[in-house]
């Protein structure tokens, strides 16, 4: 692999959903982007509703992309500046290798 690639995850408030995938589009990623629900379990109750905090979790949808090192800090700059308050959890991880088989 000739260039460092990482792997964003982001969770998602579910009322970001459509947001957070116009703007993922409008950047353009090779490689596009996976979205799927989650449940999300945290001990605080922040933000949760009755019906959550009596279950233990709150419902969102993660999404995951692959993005190239020249390309990581447009891409957190521009969820910054379109969502910042939120409440989108995220996180980069390298990426060791990936393909198709």
């Amino acid at each position: 692999m000739n260039t460092k690639e990482y792997l964003i995850t982001l969770n998602v408030p579910i009322s970001l959903e459509e947001a957070v995938v116009d703007s993922l589009l409008m950047l353009e990623s090779e490689h596009g982007f996976s979205s799927f629900p989650v449940s999300s379990h945290d001990h605080k109750n922040e933000g949760l509703s009755l019906a959550e905090q009596v279950t233990g979790r709150q419902k969102k949808v993660r999404f995951q992309m692959y993005v190239p090192e020249q390309g990581l800090a447009q891409l957190l700059d521009q969820l910054r500046a379109e969502f910042s308050g939120s409440g989108i959890r995220y996180w980069v991880l390298p990426v060791a290798e990936n393909g198709f088989i």
